[in-house]
């Protein structure tokens, strides 16, 4: 009868421990740089974001300098754009997930998903600024690049909601369709909310590419800054977001007020990787309870 030996328990070799310790300097390195970004970040802007700055809007007359309207031009694309993109992403992935029977169109819609992922956002603005700009005749308009953001974030909304209904037991659908329930209904009342953690988390983060995109809307959006006359005709007109903000500020040599904008971003961030664990980790309690 032989002894089973935990590998745990097995002699440590010199090269494992170096290993390990390459390991550990590669994870401090990462923390660091990160650590490192935040902070200097941080220590050019605090001195420039106060009320002032957040509330206000630049003007050359009474030589200030505000972002208001840069912020609400950021919020009028991500709801824009979420509108849009959310259902088709969701329901795009539902129908790869439950509906289709594979073969080769699926594995042609998977690629073209994974495909435009990866393609430079530089190349969506410039579709988006001959097509959604010129030839639909949007011009440098909020819409305009809210649209070519919803091309962007397609394939992570879509992606993320295929691989969180994939997680869910097959004997939930087996046992529903099992009672009588029809396939609409068993999707609907079951396969969602037991997908909503991973479904919510690849919404939050399309946000975030949302927030941080600049090449794409600097093609499509604009870089107006003024504060909206009419909210409901405000997403045809020209707006520049917090990034195309900060790229201006970069270019006239404005380097505080770009920390500044720098720092008002990072905080955004960070609230949207934070409120990302904080729902994925309610849904998934109350999914279990």
């Amino acid at each position: 009868m032989t002894n089973s030996v935990s590998i745990y328990d097995k002699k440590k070799r010199p090269g494992d421990m170096a290993l390990l310790i390459v390991i550990y300097i590669c994870a401090f390195l990462a923390v660091l740089l990160l650590v490192g970004i935040i902070g200097y970040v941080v220590y050019r802007g605090i001195s420039v974001v106060d009320w002032q700055f957040i509330s206000t809007a630049q003007s050359a007359l009474n030589e200030t300098f505000g972002i208001l309207p840069n912020i609400i031009n950021t919020l009028y694309i991500i709801v824009i754009t979420l509108l849009i993109a959310t259902p088709v992403g969701i329901g795009s992935a539902i129908y790869l997930t439950e509906y289709s029977k594979g073969g080769r169109l699926v594995r042609l819609i998977e690629f073209t998903t994974e495909t435009l992922s990866g393609i430079p956002s530089i190349i969506f603005g410039l579709f988006g600024m001959v097509f959604f700009g010129t030839v639909l005749r949007l011009g440098f308009s909020i819409l305009c690049g809210a649209l070519t953001l919803t091309i962007m974030i397609l394939p992570i909304i879509t992606r993320t909601t295929q691989e969180a209904l994939k997680t869910v037991p097959e004997s939930y659908r087996t046992g529903a369709l099992g009672i009588g329930a029809t396939k609409w209904y068993m999707i609907r009342t079951i396969i969602l909310p037991s997908a909503m953690p991973g479904i919510v988390t690849g919404v939050i983060l399309s946000i975030g590419r949302i927030v941080g995109e600049s090449a794409a809307l600097l093609f499509t959006a604009g870089s107006a800054f003024l504060m909206p006359n009419n909210w409901l005709t405000h997403p045809m007109t020209s707006g520049g977001t917090l990034t195309i903000q900060m790229y201006l500020s970069m270019t006239k040599a404005q380097y505080d007020n770009a920390f500044g904008i720098a720092l008002v971003l990072i905080i955004i961030v960070l609230g949207i990787n934070l409120l990302t664990k904080l729902l994925s980790r309610k849904l998934d309690v109350s999914r279990k309870s």
